[in-house]
């Protein structure tokens, strides 16, 4: 699932380096069936407790020459080069980028005691599911996260960090194909939609 995450970037002409940040002891003792890292082009770096520290490091081991970053999950293994192209393209443009599917579904919010009883019914015509890769200028996107260091502030995604600067962030029309595996279920799923694009 990593290979493939990767190989939509590794194998983009717009992208001139990719930090793949892992586990601290899964960075100094690689898994083999990833490509050779080598400074400039594939870099392997060591994440932190959360988040925000994982992306801080990589930012960290990126080459000094990359003026707009891509954050993506890797566990979305099946983002199309067409959503890259445009979230890179708004980068470029001094904006952030959030590839996102409009919510279809009604959305209803629970009490905080007890998770079974519904408080109230949101409404979904403007609201719309966040994911990666997101795509931010470098020096925005550092400039978030040393904000969110010195605050104490975590996100669940960068994007909000950058928001709270007052940097404009844009929505990128994206697919329902580009899942995120963190369950079983997605997983079988996952395997179906490999076997498809065979």
């Amino acid at each position: 699932m990593v290979l493939r995450s990767l190989r939509p970037f590794t194998s983009h002409p717009d992208v001139r380096h990719v930090v793949l940040v892992l586990p601290t002891g899964d960075a100094a003792n690689p898994p083999s069936f990833l490509p050779a890292s080598s400074a400039g082009v594939f870099t392997i770096a060591g994440g932190g407790n959360h988040r925000g520290d994982s992306v801080r490091a990589g930012l960290s081991a990126l080459s000094s020459d990359c003026k707009v970053v891509l954050v993506h999950d890797a566990a979305r293994p099946f983002v199309d080069r067409a959503v890259i192209d445009e979230v890179i393209r708004h980068a470029r443009a001094g904006e952030g980028a959030v590839p996102a599917v409009q919510v279809s579904d009604t959305l209803k919010e629970a009490t905080a005691g007890d998770a079974t009883l519904i408080r109230r019914t949101r409404p979904r015509a403007r609201l719309w599911r966040a994911q990666t890769p997101q795509g931010f200028p470098r020096a925005v996107l550092e400039r978030a996260h040393a904000r969110a260091a010195r605050d104490g502030h975590r996100a669940t995604d960068d994007a909000a960090l950058v928001e709270a600067l007052g940097t404009p962030v844009r929505l990128v029309r994206d697919s329902h194909r580009n899942i995120k595996v963190t369950t079983q279920e997605d997983l079988a799923l996952a395997e179906l939609l490999a076997g498809d694009s065979r």
